[in-house]
C-alpha cells in the first residue's frame, strides 16, 4: 500500500470560498485524466487525493503509479473533494506542481526535442535532465518502459532542471518520432558508428534520441531516425557515459542553433 500522510494541508481547506480555492495550487479531477497525468507528466503532480470509499481497479492502478512516481496520497472523505472540484471528480483529485516552465518558456527553444529511451539509472537521467535545462530544450520526451521514474534521487541529481523542463512520459517511441517527423522535424540518433555532430546541421526543428547506458537505442528506434549522430574517439575508452555524450552532441546543437548562419564543417567543405 502506498504510505498516506495525515490532512493536514487538507484540513485548511475546509469552507473556503470560490476566491480561496482559486488561490489554491491548480487541480485536476477525475480517474482518466489523473491517470494520464500521473503516467506521461508525473512529476507535475504534487500529491493524489482518493475518496476513502474508494476501491477496485481504479484505485489500485493510481497507488501503483502513485507508488512508482514517489508522489503522495491521502485518503479523503468525498465532502472534501466535492469542495475542491469543479466538476465530476469520480474520487479522485490531485495537486499540481506550480510549473516555472511557462513562465520561462522564452528561454527554452521549442525546436529542440530530446527524447530519452531506457535511461535506468537515476543519476544519469537526472545529470540529462539538467544539461537539457541548461541548453535550453524545449521538451524531453522519456520512454516510459524501461527507464528510471523521475524520483528523488533524479530530482536531486537534476539540481532543480525538473521543475523548469517540459517532460512527458511517453509509451511508444517510433511512433512518437513518426508524429514529431510529421510536424517538420529532422531525428537524430546517437551511435558509436554516426557522423560527428559538427558535421550534421542541427538548427531548425530537431529531435536528439539518447538510448540506454548497456544497448543504447533500440533497433526500431534507430530506423526512424534520419540520421545517426557519434562521437569520435581518439583515447582507448570506447565510449563515453550518455549523460557526457549528451552534453558533448547537445551542445554542439546549441553552439549552431546561437550562429544560424554558419553551416556545419561538411557543408562548408563542399
Amino acid at each position: 500500500m502506498v504510505k498516506e500522510s495525515p490532512p493536514s494541508l487538507l484540513s485548511c481547506w475546509s469552507g473556503l470560498d470560490l476566491a480561496d480555492v482559486f488561490a489554491m495550487p491548480e487541480l485536476i479531477y477525475g480517474y482518466h485524466p489523473l491517470r494520464e497525468a500521473l503516467r506521461h507528466r508525473p512529476h507535475a503532480v504534487s500529491r493524489v487525493l482518493v475518496g476513502k470509499g474508494r476501491r477496485g481497479g481504479r484505485r489500485q492502478t493510481i497507488e501503483e503509479l502513485c507508488r512508482r512516481h514517489g508522489i503522495e496520497l491521502r485518503s479523503v472523505p468525498e465532502g472534501e473533494l466535492n469542495r475542491l472540484s469543479q466538476g465530476v471528480h469520480n474520487g479522485f483529485v490531485a495537486e499540481l506542481v506550480e510549473s516555472a516552465a511557462e513562465s520561462t518558456a522564452v528561454h527554452h527553444d521549442l525546436e529542440l526535442v530530446v527524447l530519452l529511451e531506457d535511461i535506468q539509472d537515476p543519476r544519469n537521467l537526472g545529470a540529462i535532465l539538467r544539461i537539457c535545462e541548461g541548453a535550453g530544450v524545449g521538451k524531453v520526451m522519456v520512454r516510459d518502459r524501461g527507464s528510471a521514474p523521475i524520483s528523488p534521487a533524479v530530482v536531486k541529481t537534476a539540481a532543480g532542471a525538473t521543475e523548469w523542463l517540459d517532460v512527458e512520459r511517453i509509451v511508444n517511441t517510433a511512433a512518437s518520432l513518426e508524429t514529431l517527423k510529421k510536424e517538420g522535424f529532422w531525428v537524430y540518433g546517437t551511435d558509436p558508428g554516426g557522423l560527428p555532430p559538427w558535421q550534421i546541421d542541427l538548427r531548425g526543428k530537431v529531435v536528439l534520441c539518447f538510448g540506454g547506458e548497456s544497448k543504447g537505442l533500440r533497433a526500431r528506434s534507430k530506423k526512424v531516425c534520419d540520421e545517426l549522430i557519434g562521437l569520435p574517439m581518439r583515447g582507448a575508452v570506447e565510449s563515453l557515459n550518455v549523460s557526457a555524450a549528451a552534453a558533448a552532441i547537445l551542445f554542439e546543437a546549441v553552439r549552431q542553433r546561437l550562429d544560424r548562419d554558419t553551416l556545419p564543417a561538411a557543408e562548408d567543405s563542399g
